[in-house]
């Protein structure tokens, strides 16, 4: 979390959050997360912290496939590890990189080298046309989540279920997250880089803010 050369990310979204957004449960993200299926893009070592995982919009558009895979098409956790395998080599975002489909609860994927659609694990050509995944609208929908009211900007609070940590108002970001980019050198607008959705005075109140606890 702070190295600030390697964790540079656009966009920060809680457990919650992605769980909204792309319908991948709080329960299946740890899962994965400790298993190493999916790992978020932003973490804590310590993953029993407050907010110690966080995702990137990159692991969104991925976890929305990945949610239309094992949630909605009932392909099996075996099989998509398997598929991770053989997608290695498009990188930690090859879930969104490439057009994926399933049939029969497989895999299917569009072959550049034979220009055809094989199921990604035996190499099997397809014939038939299967279901394609698709993303969705999920850009709309992290801007209607974005939205704050104007009166919240520049406040901090406590919230319940958020185990008593200060929480920029309006927000589910914790105080405790800014103030470790702060600690780490990154200056304002770094840090509004990690975080579009805080105005630059939740910035200031948040490095600026005592813990009276």
């Amino acid at each position: 979390m702070n190295d600030k050369t390697t964790k540079n990310v656009i966009a920060a979204f809680t457990e919650e959050q992605v769980e909204r957004l792309t319908g991948v449960t709080v329960r299946q993200l740890r899962t994965w997360d400790r298993t190493k299926f999916f790992v978020p893009s932003l973490a804590y070592e310590d993953r029993s912290r407050p907010y110690a995982r966080l995702y990137s919009f990159r692991d969104l558009a991925c976890l929305k496939v990945l949610n239309a895979l094992r949630n909605e098409s009932s392909v099996s956790l075996q099989h998509l590890r398997e598929v991770k395998k053989k997608l290695a080599h498009l990188g930690d975002d090859a879930w969104a990189k490439t057009t994926l489909y399933v049939l029969n609860k497989k895999v299917i994927f569009d072959n550049p080298e034979t220009k055809s659609k094989e199921e990604i694990v035996s190499g099997q050509g397809i014939l038939q046309i299967p279901l394609k995944v698709v993303t969705g609208e999920l850009q709309s929908a992290v801007d209607a989540m974005r939205r704050r009211d104007e009166s919240s900007v520049g406040k901090i609070e406590r919230k319940r279920g958020t185990g008593a940590a200060a929480t920029i108002s309006g927000t589910r970001i914790p105080v405790s997250a800014v103030k470790a980019f702060s600690d780490a050198g990154y200056s304002i607008d770094e840090i509004l880089k990690e975080y579009p959705t805080l105005d630059r005075n939740d910035v200031i109140a948040a490095i600026n803010y005592v813990d009276a606890a």
